[in-house]
């Protein structure tokens, strides 16, 4: 595994894109990926050969009858770092991929690859919450968060665990976003906004107007988990 403390410090500007239609990356999680596609295994060589980074891009509707092409990409994307690969037969990649930033998509560029790329902005959070307001929003997630996760104790402690824990509240957000199986395009829409207290108020919208999963039902024999587990396939 690889870990850099300043892994922006020398971005270009330029990022690699990963357009997907069933995922959003945020910063600060880890999503495992099979890469399988040409353009994409082609993509992770150079990333790997390079800088390490690629830009997480949510399809826009519509994408299904021009997937092998170039289908529309929301703006706001989310730049990532490969922290660990596992080279398979036939170029084929499984990597894992740790969310550092969103970004803004200025302009696709030209150039001679199979995989799209793109001049991008470093998006940073604005609107920091005053400290009260930050706990009592934390306070909210703390009791809204944990019916999402029920029949699943040792993931629901690890949640509360982070929830009491020192982490910014724009962290947890994202991680929560991340984590929880919210609509796709409320995800987009959680990643796209600046503002840390917004975020956090539309994310506590979510789980007070949606449902939380029924819990799963009791296994009637010890159920043997799948290792490694499954990736997310491009």
């Amino acid at each position: 595994m690889i870990d850099d403390p300043t892994p922006l410090a020398n971005f270009s500007g330029t990022a690699r894109l990963f357009p997907l239609p069933h995922l959003v990356l945020f910063p600060n999680v880890m999503q495992p990926l099979h890469i399988f596609e040409p353009r994409y295994r082609q993509m992770t060589a150079d990333a790997l050969a390079g800088d390490r980074l690629i830009a997480m891009a949510l399809l826009q509707p519509g994408w299904e009858g021009c997937y092998d092409g170039r289908p529309d990409i929301f703006p706001v994307a989310c730049l990532g770092r490969i922290v660990a690969q596992q080279p398979l037969p036939e170029g084929r990649f499984n990597i894992l991929l740790r969310g550092l930033s969103r970004v803004l998509i200025d302009q696709e560029t030209c150039c001679n690859k199979l995989y799209r790329q793109a001049r991008v902005q470093i998006l940073d959070d604005a609107c920091l919450p005053e400290e009260h307001a930050a706990r009592r929003l934390r306070r909210k997630l703390v009791k809204l968060v944990p019916p999402w996760f029920a029949g699943q104790p040792a993931v629901l402690k690890q949640f509360r665990q982070l929830l009491r824990g020192q982490l910014s509240l724009s962290a947890l957000c994202d991680i929560i976003s991340f984590v929880l199986p919210l609509d796709i395009c409320e995800k987009q829409t959680l990643l796209e906004e600046l503002n840390v207290e917004e975020r956090c108020r539309h994310l506590l919208h979510c789980l007070e107007t949606n449902e939380p999963p029924e819990a799963p039902a009791p296994p009637t024999k010890v159920a043997q988990r799948k290792f490694p587990p499954d990736f997310s396939s491009n």
